[in-house]
C-alpha cells in the first residue's frame, strides 16, 4: 500500500525536520518527556515515520520501536529504532505485550484514528500506559488561521470534523497530505471508547496552544475501565 508520506520523505526529513524542530518551538519534547516519563521495556511509537523521537524514549530508559505504513518515511527511520511497516489499525504486535505506546503528531494523518486507539489499548500489557501528543484540537486545523502567532484567528469550521488540505501555510504539511480533525469531545471520547483510562493532560507551544498531549492508561484486570456513558 502507498502511503501518502511516500512522496514527501525526503523533503520531510531534509527539509522540514530541519526548519520546525529548532528548539523544541511548541514543545513536542517537553510534552512526550513529561507524559511518558522515566521508564523501562518496549516503548512502541505509532506513526513513527523518520524516527527523530527514538533518542529521547531511549533517553527515558524506554527501548523505541517503531511501526508506520510509510516505506519511504522508514527509509530514513532504519538504524535508529527497530522498525515494522504496517497499517496502525492493526498493529502487527499481539495483544497485551507493550508496557508503553506513543502516538506522536499523527492523529490528524490518520482518518481511522479511534481504531487506532482501540488498537493501542488492545497491545498494551494492563496498566501500560499511551502517550497522544497530537496538534491542539482548539486551535490548529482548516479553520484555524495561525498567520499572527500571538493571535490565532477562528473560523467556522471546527465543529464539523472532516479531512482538509487547507492551510494558512504552505510551508507546512497540511497542504501537502491533508489533514483529519476531531472537536475536543470525539478526540478524548476516543479515548475513552477505547477502554483508556485518561490520567494527565498537557499542552505546548505559546502565546497559543499548538498542541494537546494526553497520557491514558489501559485498564488492570482486576479494575474495570473507564465508562464513556
Amino acid at each position: 500500500m502507498k502511503a501518502s508520506y511516500d512522496e514527501i520523505a525526503d523533503w520531510y526529513e531534509n527539509e522540514f525536520l530541519a526548519s520546525s524542530r529548532i528548539g523544541d518551538p511548541i514543545g513536542i519534547d517537553r510534552c512526550l518527556r513529561a507524559l511518558l516519563g522515566q521508564g523501562s521495556g518496549i516503548c512502541l511509537e505509532i506513526g513513527c515515520g523518520t524516527g527523530v523521537h527514538a533518542d529521547l524514549v531511549r533517553s527515558l530508559g524506554w527501548s523505541p520501536v517503531g511501526v508506520d505504513l510509510s516505506a519511504g518515511m522508514l527509509g530514513y527511520a532504519n538504524g535508529r529504532l527497530p522498525i515494522v511497516q504496517g497499517a496502525a489499525e492493526r498493529l502487527p504486535i499481539a495483544s497485551g505485550t507493550v508496557p508503553a505506546v506513543i502516538s506522536v503528531m499523527v492523529h490528524t494523518d490518520m482518518p481511522g484514528y479511534p481504531a487506532v486507539l482501540r488498537e493501542a489499548a488492545r497491545v498494551l500489557r494492563p496498566d501500560g500506559v499511551l502517550v497522544h501528543v497530537g496538534v491542539h484540537p482548539c486551535f490548529c486545523g482548516g479553520f484555524a488561521d495561525r498567520t499572527d502567532p500571538a493571535a490565532v484567528v477562528i473560523k467556522p469550521g471546527y465543529v464539523d470534523g472532516h479531512w482538509t488540505k487547507a492551510s494558512w501555510t504552505t510551508r507546512g504539511l497540511r497542504n501537502r497530505v491533508g489533514s483529519s480533525h476531531w472537536p475536543l469531545p470525539d478526540l478524548l471520547g476516543a479515548f475513552l471508547r477505547a477502554g483508556l483510562t485518561l490520567e494527565a493532560f498537557t499542552e505546548g507551544g505559546t502565546p497559543v496552544p499548538a498542541v494537546l498531549a494526553v497520557k491514558a492508561r489501559r485498564a488492570s484486570r482486576d479494575r474495570p475501565h473507564q465508562s464513556s456513558r
